[in-house]
């Protein structure tokens, strides 16, 4: 991991990652196939990372269990390019059976896009159908329709760059909302019907395109609304589970967190 951050130094590779980590690897724009060097004048793009570390086993059991809920259960850090992102093992656990977006991709990525895994993640993989449900499609689609509102809202948010500014004023709307949007939509919409998430995408080049502002924004309208006609069509369509069922998702985590401390049982509080 180290010559992937030789740009930072020791304390500030130490402020960017929590301890305990069982798997980081990259997310967004570089997960996707999409991300834009700095040097390319469209370019807004962070190396954005995501992490799971799973805590000391007092987190878990026994008289810190009380406390444990005034614990964090994600750690965010951005340094220079770097913008991080990790979670805690049962909240990302909650996460996938809410089917966010961006640690369902985890369960789905290239090898090649993950620094390190541990036992844990394989774990997950082995499982994933857990996670399969129409319930990802819902989350995809409300993170989209919010895409889609920042996308023309105008408010240069404190996340924005200069140049991201810059970009707004120029083509008249948020492209890199534009890329998000569509490509939230197709990915849902692929899950319905595939039962899997394309992370790496074979359409890259057009929602680089997209980024670019080589999109009029009544295109990247007209696409959105076909999308989501589509994948309304899709999920009325799809045979999977409404819900995940969280007793077997309960099962596998405690199964993966007894396995991680080495334990045959789960303690009594």
């Amino acid at each position: 991991m180290k010559e992937r951050f030789e740009n930072l130094t020791e304390e500030e590779s130490a402020c960017l990652l929590p301890d305990g980590l069982v798997m980081l690897g990259y997310r967004g724009s570089i997960a996707h196939g999409t991300y834009l060097k700095p040097d390319n004048p469209n370019s807004v793009d962070d190396k954005d990372i995501i992490g799971v570390f799973i805590a000391p086993l007092d987190h878990y059991f026994g008289a810190s269990l009380f406390a444990s809920r005034f614990r964090k259960d994600h750690h965010e850090a951005m340094i220079r390019e770097w913008d991080a992102v990790s979670y805690e093992f049962r909240k990302f656990v909650g996460l996938l059976a809410n089917g966010n977006p961006n640690v369902m991709s985890m369960l789905w990525m290239n090898c090649g896009n993950f620094f390190f895994v541990k036992k844990p993640r394989t774990r997950l993989i082995e499982n994933r159908h857990l996670f399969v449900t129409k319930r990802v499609f819902e989350s995809f689609s409300g993170y989209a329709r919010a895409q889609l509102e920042k996308m023309t809202s105008f408010t240069h948010e404190g996340y924005m760059g200069e140049k991201r500014k810059a970009l707004v004023e120029k083509y008249g709307y948020d492209c890199k909302n534009a890329a998000h949007l569509i490509r939230l939509l197709r990915m849902g919409i692929e899950f319905l019907r595939e039962g899997r998430l394309n992370v790496f995408r074979e359409d890259a080049a057009e929602l680089v395109e997209i980024k670019a502002g080589r999109w009029s924004l009544d295109k990247v309208k007209s696409e959105a609304a076909r999308l989501f006609e589509e994948g309304e069509k899709a999920c009325g369509e799809c045979i999977f589970p409404v819900e995940p069922d969280m007793g077997a998702i309960n099962e596998l985590m405690l199964r993966i967190l007894k396995e991680h401390f080495g334990m045959r049982t789960w303690p009594s509080s």
